[in-house]
């Protein structure tokens, strides 16, 4: 009997809290700690409902459905790792399949994809940037693409972008267009939010 895959996330908040998502190995994803988590939704308060949230680097995907669950209108979530997108595609199934979409397959290719998507429902989203931690095997380059990534986004499409990173890497204070607004740290993991 295998017993690898038993790690569960609970939903905090909202319409569907208290559901269990599964959580993909820790081989492939990182999950976001509770305290990250409820200090993110804490900052966004109100302002998640009827808005698009788009999870980039999804894993189990619990941010963005954290998000349905507190009334967000549709989520898309972006997310690269086979495994990981069948174990997400399980855990929308449990909340409301109609508000979510996802985008399998590379985020860095696929984010313009997305922007493009939400250029024509003339939306501005929430992105939530939660990039494996740079000192992973094979994504020692992971922070200057994704500061590349978020300096190309469309203004026309963006409410605010919140970063998940190693609390060690040293953000610039304007990324493109935007701009920091604060940074929050817990412990090894700090949030980053631009505007």
């Amino acid at each position: 009997m295998k017993h690898r895959n038993n790690l569960t996330k609970k939903i905090i908040a909202g319409r569907f809290k208290g559901k269990t998502l599964k959580l993909p190995s820790k081989e492939t994803t990182r999950s976001s700690k509770a305290i990250v988590l409820e200090s993110f939704f804490n900052t966004l308060q109100f302002d998640i409902v009827d808005a698009v949230f788009v999870e980039v680097f999804s894993g189990s995907g619990s941010i963005g459905l954290e998000a349905l669950s507190r009334g967000a209108s549709k989520v898309i979530f972006m997310e690269n790792d086979r495994e990981a997108q069948k174990i997400l595609r399980g855990n929308i199934a449990l909340t409301d399949p109609s508000k979510c979409e996802l985008v399998p397959g590379d985020s860095f290719v696929n984010i313009f994809q997305v922007v493009s998507r939400l250029e024509k429902m003339n939306e501005r989203a929430f992105f939530y940037i939660d990039p494996p931690f740079s000192i992973r095997e094979g994504h020692e380059e992971i922070y200057d693409h994704m500061i590349e990534l978020i300096s190309s986004l469309e203004q026309s499409v963006v409410r605010m972008i919140a970063i998940e990173h190693m609390t060690g890497l040293e953000l610039p204070d304007e990324l493109g267009p935007y701009r920091i607004k604060k940074c929050k740290k817990f412990g090894k993991t700090s949030l980053s939010y631009f505007e």
